[in-house]
């Protein structure tokens, strides 16, 4: 990490590591103020909440009273989805839960999803992705030097569950992501996983081997063909409810034996190695904090209590040379030329072609749409 003052929002604790934020004339940021404004219109953690999830779980119900499954939901192990599943199970549901081996799960998110499943008495389909072709991608974007290296499993995950659901015929896909923990988001951070555009540009800039098991999403379907021709809906119910993620965690150590990470997104070695390494290291950015300040505003810390977890270390010494050893055999690449990639200097991906021209489009049309319907016409997301 840099050393540079940087100013910091007064009541959360993002600060000016992200190049767009800005501050009113009581230090408060940009991301406080869009809470306030926008994203608590979409969040519900009260009675009217529960009320609203028990009818959307009920039409789900409705829609999918004779097929197999009625939704499908996407576990990692992380303590979101697996916190969504015991809920799942709690209102009756009959999800086909689907999970992406990319190569990189921990012990223990193998045994949090057995456990998981076993106590759900759900159907698991576990989608192991061909490694070479992982490991050529992954090398491909650490050599793009990229701030999101987790493009490469993120957008094998939601292409598999998007492909899934649509040869299941199933039309809800239940999403883990909630506003409780994620709703400060620093866009000049990283760049969309979905941009399949982008992935393509830069494997074909830096890979060696044709990707041919690698499924990824363009942007026709997954902004248009999903949503309005095959009419597929991402639901988000922790944003129905009180999500408080301390609580959550204990639930599933006393009702699966869930074990704890030690660390937000511990079930993945390389996204623990990329979010606590890579990223304050090449870019200076620390993904704690857009993660704290969020609870800040859903009420589940205090920002002293932030500010104390910032000034833990991001890696205990011991264990980033373990993880540097484990990742650069894995690559089949030194544990020297892994710190060479992380040491150059970062690049931005407008530096290779995206589908930004084609988001600005579909912005264009979305809002004359919106216009002449009256009403707000919801992007697939």
């Amino acid at each position: 990490m840099k050393d540079k003052k940087y100013q910091v929002c007064t009541r959360c604790v993002m600060d000016t590591t992200d190049h767009e934020i800005s501050f009113d004339e009581q230090g408060v940021c940009t991301h406080c103020h869009e809470f306030d404004e926008v994203t608590t219109k979409r969040w519900f953690p009260n009675e009217e909440g529960k009320k609203k999830l028990e009818a959307i779980f009920s039409k789900i119900k409705q829609a999918g009273k004779n097929q197999e499954y009625d939704c499908i939901i996407g576990l990692s192990g992380g303590v979101d989805s697996s916190y969504l599943a015991l809920v799942m199970k709690d209102y009756g549901l009959r999800p086909l839960v689907v999970h992406v081996d990319a190569g990189w799960n921990s012990e223990l998110a193998v045994h949090n999803i057995e456990q998981i499943v076993k106590y759900c008495g759900y159907d698991l389909h576990t989608h192991v992705m061909d490694w070479q072709e992982i490991r050529d991608l992954q090398l491909a974007y650490l050599k793009a030097g990229v701030a999101n290296q987790d493009v490469v499993q993120d957008h094998a995950f939601f292409a598999s569950l998007y492909h899934f659901a649509v040869q299941n015929n199933i039309k809800y896909v239940i999403s883990g992501g909630n506003i409780a923990t994620e709703s400060v988001f620093p866009k000049s951070w990283h760049h969309a996983a979905m941009d399949a555009i982008n992935l393509k540009a830069i494997h074909n800039r830096f890979g060696k081997r044709k990707l041919q098991q690698y499924k990824t999403i363009s942007f026709i379907k997954y902004y248009f063909y999903y949503p309005f021709i095959k009419g597929m809906t991402v639901i988000r119910p922790l944003n129905f409810m009180p999500y408080h993620k301390g609580e959550a965690l204990e639930v599933l150590k006393e009702k699966v034996g869930y074990k704890e990470y030690g660390r937000k997104h511990g079930e993945s070695r390389f996204t623990k190695f990329f979010q606590n390494y890579y990223l304050p290291s090449k870019f200076n950015m620390d993904k704690r904090r857009p993660h704290l300040s969020s609870q800040i505003l859903s009420g589940e810390l205090t920002r002293a209590e932030a500010l104390e977890e910032l000034q833990k270390p991001l890696y205990d010494e011991v264990e980033l040379r373990e993880d540097k050893a484990y990742i650069a055999k894995k690559l089949k690449i030194s544990v020297e030329d892994l710190d060479k990639l992380v040491s150059e200097p970062g690049h931005d991906y407008s530096e290779y072609p995206n589908w930004d021209s084609r988001y600005q489009v579909m912005l264009k049309v979305k809002n004359f749409v919106q216009k002449v319907l009256g009403r707000n016409v919801k992007a697939y997301s």
